[in-house]
Formats: structure tokens, sequence, C-alpha cells
């Protein structure tokens, strides 16, 4: 499934939940749409989102609206935002992020909150489990930081004689970035790797990163699962270059 669907997929899962739940409660249900990235970033999957609300019969402007809130790629921001969306009492939170997701968990458990996660939600704290998300909290996953060991053992495979990888994260993702940390260090030490942790918040850490691996001679990297690294993939890969 792609990206885009994926994110259509949570949108209509938000119209089909809490919104029906609350259509007699209010003239107008509000979602509120919480995303730490910035709005040029998050735009195309707002989009999905919309699409997915009209897909389940939810027209933006005639029978539901919806309120954006993006952190620009400021973490720390995303509780008080979070706590703003409670006090504006809006009928449903959709979290776009792993990040997100967590502050609007802890900003309240009356509100529905529909959540799209790059990790396991069970092993984040999201929720009870899969079959049961329990709470005022449900959505979907993709799964991405899983696949971390996975895509260390295939550098490892294309790159035999390499002893030194790395993964990138964003230590502002907090649980999120140390979970991916966590996961592939396992990974490596299982492979008898030695396994760099490079940090990155925003592009303009990028350099430093570059620097960093070419200073500890690192043969091979693994970007992990996070909104700021989407924009700067392309910069990322074709800056590395092969034989890092």
């Amino acid at each position: 499934m792609r990206r885009r669907e994926f994110i259509s997929l949570i949108g209509g899962v938000a119209a089909t939940w809490p919104l029906a739940v609350h259509a007699q409660q209010t003239a107008t249900p509000i979602v509120g749409y919480l995303d730490s990235r910035t709005h040029d970033e998050g735009e195309s999957r707002a989009a999905a989102f919309r699409r997915g609300l009209q897909e389940a019969g939810y027209i933006v402007g005639q029978n539901v609206a919806i309120e954006y809130y993006w952190a620009e790629q400021q973490i720390d921001r995303l509780p008080a935002m979070a706590a703003d969306l409670v006090k504006r009492r809006v009928t449903v939170i959709a979290a776009a992020t792993t990040p997100a997701s967590l502050a609007a968990q802890a900003a309240t458990t009356t509100i529905p909150i529909v959540f799209e996660s790059g990790s396991d939600p069970v092993r984040l704290g999201l929720v009870a489990n899969l079959n049961r998300p329990g709470g005022n909290i449900t959505g979907a996953s993709s799964m991405i930081v899983e696949v971390g060991p996975k895509r260390l053992e295939l550098l490892h495979e294309l790159l035999p004689t390499a002893g030194v990888m790395a993964i990138l994260v964003n230590p502002a993702d907090g649980a999120f970035a140390h979970t991916q940390v966590r996961e592939v260090l396992s990974a490596a030490r299982d492979r008898k790797l030695e396994l760099h942790v490079l940090n990155a918040r925003s592009d303009g850490d990028f350099d430093a990163v570059f620097a960093d691996i070419k200073r500890l001679r690192v043969g091979g990297l693994v970007i992990g699962a996070g909104s700021v690294f989407l924009g700067g993939i392309n910069k990322l890969t074709s800056s590395i270059g092969p034989g890092c």
C-alpha cells in the first residue's frame, strides 16, 4: 500500500469511528489535525487524509471542519498544541506522526484519537493490544521501525567487508528514536558490527552528519524513520554516495 493510500485509510477510520459517534452532538464535527512536520512536508498526506474523509461522506467546509496544527519540526511544541485541541473540544484528534500520537495520548483520555505510527503501537504504549486497542485511541501502523534490523541485515549482505555501520535518527523524536536505535543496535550486536548513532534534528544538521560518516569510516547508513528525513532523503543519499 502506498503512503498516501495509507493516510487516506486513516482518514476513513477517523470518519467512520469518532465522527459518526459525535455527529448528533455538534452541527459540524471538528477534526484536530496534529502533525510534527511543516505544512509543506505534510500537506500531501493531509490531502490524502481529506480524501479518506470524503470517501466516508465527510466533505471539508460542508459537514466537517479541520483545524490544522503544524509543529514545524519542533517536537517540544506538540504537548501544548495537543492541550489546545483538548481545550477547544474538538470532536476527534487525528495524529499524523508518532510524536504527535504520543502527545495527543498524553493530553486526553476522553476525546477520540486516530493515529498513524511508524512503529508498533503496543510497544510504544499507544494501545493495549492490536485487536482491542482500548481507551479512546485507535489507528494504524506501517511498522517502519520493525524493519530497521532487516535493513541493516541487507546492508551487511551488500557490504560484507564493512564492519562499521551507522543509524541516523532525530533525537527530538524521543521514545520513537530510542526504539529505532535499540532495535538496530541489537541487530548490529548479533552480527558483530560496530554501530554509531548519528543525530539530526533538521536539514541544517546534515552537513555535520556527512562529516561524521567520513570521520568514522562508516560503511553503510540506516536512515531512521522520522519526518525530518522525508524531505532530505535525496540530499542524504546523493551526498553520501557509494563507498562512504
